[in-house]
């Protein structure tokens, strides 16, 4: 079938439709497709988390490990406030934003088998695929004398 322009006054296009859809209409720098944008990488061994925060500090961050899964938060506020030199307000502007995110590592894991660093608006974690066997110790004997 061909599209003519008789159709297209019908209102259907097919790429009218197409490029209106919200892969096109949400703008690039939206918030939903700029936080938490995360790289995943396996080097057979472990995994390595990289999560973009931009505009977040170290302490707005939080990393929690419950039931299998690891859960990040991040939460910023920020209030600006700029008087003249009579103590005018000129211009006040508040900004609040939030965002979570959670992967499932498997029930095995425990929080200290997970390592975190955070730079430069990057958050790295690193953590085995598997969790770590826990290591018998021998036992240790009492030595009689005799």
């Amino acid at each position: 079938m061909l599209f003519t322009p008789s159709r297209r006054q019908s209102g259907f296009d097919l790429f009218d439709d197409f490029f209106n859809g919200p892969f096109f209409s949400t703008p690039v720098n939206h918030p939903e497709n700029t936080l938490m944008r995360t790289d995943i990488q396996d080097d057979g061994t472990h995994y390595q988390l990289d999560i973009e925060l931009p505009g977040f500090k170290k302490e707005d961050i939080k990393a929690e490990l419950k039931n299998g899964y690891l859960t990040i938060a991040a939460a910023h506020e920020e209030n600006k406030e700029q008087k003249d030199s009579r103590g005018k307000l000129v211009r006040q502007e508040r900004y609040s934003g939030s965002c979570r995110r959670s992967f499932y590592v498997g029930d095995g894991l425990m929080q200290e088998d997970i390592k975190a660093a955070f730079e430069n608006g990057i958050l790295k974690l690193h953590f085995p695929k598997e969790a770590p066997k826990s290591v018998e110790e021998p036992p240790k004997y009492i030595p009689i004398e005799g």
